[in-house]
């Protein structure tokens, strides 16, 4: 099988493809391409092409599965570095979206709208034109699982981002296509549920581990326990999440080693975002230059790798609170393998100067320097700055338990939840006791809780503050945390309500499409 990181070149070609047959984001490509130039028509032949088309449906995902602006950095996980003398446009509206400041003319916020919907008009041409295909039925349906997957995970990303969007699930061809009307929440959960239904009935499970790289079947089954969990469908997404260790998964036994570019696709993994180091544009990572406290040099802690990222597009983003630290218990090993601490001082200009790396447990800063935490899972050797190889991780196993023990706590099985939860638990605290609570509300809570150290910085717990029904509680209690140890925040910062937990619809979408509604608030 192709690797999906061995056909990166063939990206951009069908990813260019896939842009000019579709409408991705209202934007007419409605011209027949001349004679002499690569068409849908002329396209859509071999295996190969279709498998490039594939690839071109997989890349969005690069962009919205770290998602850690609009997710982690919206949580109480993590803030930002504050540099008062670099307010420039993309720093603020970064900011905004921590603050619960922004309005509907955010790139960030619009990035995830049209992003997701670029995947899923690049899935909706593979669908439609995988229907009279003349490859082998095996390659087809691998590809229409996959592609559904897709789709399902794009719209997931969207309606728990922006509520009822428009759908949008066939080749838009004309401009009477192009422009809907908001589906309604539950329309839109209606199309992901079938959607992921369709990709675990006919995706397979891994063959081996490490795995492909593609979507499975594990993959498909996760999203759709996670789709019926968010639903409270909890007795669905038990019997799914059951299935997943016949699969195949498990715990690796170090926790650090999940994020180790050496076991990347391992038995854990049950779906992550492919990046690779090296010299194709856009396939390698960057994260720990992001993470990083904003420096004029990051060698100290890169590996020797010397860069500059105090750019507008490096350093000082989703930085870990020293609450969030807080949450870990003593002898937590996750604390140690999730977060490192930078030492330093800063400049005239607010500027970082990094002298050492320091570990974060028990830290006390000496006389005269400043410790930053800063998020250490991505930390992996290379050789060339901002050029890394860390995978995202989507799913995990860990994640599996975790959620399994939620669904089995919210009806009433409280002793098969505590297995679940302990196993995972277990591997971050051998020397604890097992957790023996057996109250549904404060099984709830721990289950809560314990996701958020296990999954942090993975994008999971602003999902998990939607899904538990406690985000404004919980973000209300944060904001009064954030305002006391962050000065510089407004007064119109952190006004938590039911209404900021939804993102607006992007101002230009709005003014391009007269069918649609702006969400409360915006």
């Amino acid at each position: 099988m192709m690797q999906i990181i061995l056909n990166i070149k063939s990206y951009g070609y069908a990813a260019m493809l896939a842009g000019m047959l579709l409408l991705g984001s209202c934007q007419n490509f409605l011209e027949l391409a001349p004679e002499d130039q690569v068409s849908g028509a002329s396209f859509f032949r071999t295996e190969v092409d279709f498998m490039q088309a594939l690839h071109a449906a997989y890349n969005p995902l690069r962009t919205v599965g770290p998602d850690y602006y609009t997710s982690e950095m919206r949580s109480d996980n993590t803030h930002y570095e504050y540099n008062p003398n670099n307010q420039g446009t993309a720093i603020y509206m970064r900011q905004d979206i921590a603050d619960f400041t922004n309005n509907s003319s955010n790139d960030y916020s619009a990035a995830m709208y049209y992003d997701n919907y670029q995947g899923i008009s690049r899935t909706n041409v593979l669908i439609d034109r995988l229907s009279a295909a003349d490859i082998p039925a095996a390659a087809k349906e691998k590809m229409e699982g996959e592609a559904r997957f897709l789709r399902a995970f794009y719209y997931f990303k969207l309606v728990r981002y922006f509520g009822g969007v428009p759908l949008y699930l066939t080749e838009v061809a004309d401009e009477s296509q192009a422009f809907k009307p908001r589906a309604s929440v539950d329309e839109v959960y209606t199309q992901i549920v079938e959607d992921a239904s369709k990709a675990v009935d006919l995706l397979k499970q891994p063959e081996k581990f490490p795995q492909s790289g593609y979507a499975s079947k594990g993959a498909a089954t996760m999203l759709l326990a996670e789709v019926y969990a968010t639903r409270k469908q909890y007795a669905e997404a038990e019997s799914l999440l059951l299935t997943l260790e016949n699969m195949g998964y498990d715990l690796l036994p170090n926790y650090a080693d999940v994020f180790s570019t050496d076991q990347k696709n391992s038995k854990e993994s049950i779906f992550e975002v492919q990046f690779k180091e090296g010299l194709n544009t856009g396939v390698q990572s960057n994260f720990i230059y992001v993470f990083l406290p904003r420096c004029h040099n990051t060698a100290t802690i890169t590996y020797g790798v010397a860069t500059n990222n105090t750019s507008n597009n490096g350093g000082g983003w989703n930085t870990p609170t020293q609450e969030m630290i807080a949450a870990y218990e003593e002898g937590d090993t996750r604390l140690e393998a999730s977060i490192g601490m930078a030492e330093g001082t800063y400049d005239a200009s607010n500027y970082f100067k990094l002298e050492a790396d320091k570990s974060v447990v028990n830290y006390v800063a000496p006389d005269g320097k400043i410790g930053v935490p800063y998020i250490k899972k991505y930390l992996n050797p290379h050789a060339n700055p901002n050029n890394t190889d860390d995978n995202w991780p989507v799913y995990r196993y860990a994640d599996a338990l975790l959620l399994l023990a939620e669904v089995q706590n919210e009806q009433g099985k409280n002793a098969a939840a505590l297995v679940h939860l302990n196993r995972v638990r277990r591997r971050a605290l051998p020397q604890a006791e097992d957790l023996r609570v057996t109250d549904k509300t404060q099984l709830k809570e721990l289950i809560l809780k314990e996701r958020r150290v296990e999954l942090a910085f993975e994008n999971r717990r602003w999902f998990d503050l939607l899904r538990s029904g406690k985000a404004v509680e919980i973000l209300t209690t944060n904001a009064a945390w954030m305002k006391q140890h962050y000065p510089y925040l407004s007064t119109e910062s952190y006004q938590i309500a039911e209404e900021k937990l939804l993102y607006p619809i992007p101002f230009a979408e709005i003014g391009v499409n007269p069918l649609l509604e702006q969400n409360k608030g915006y």
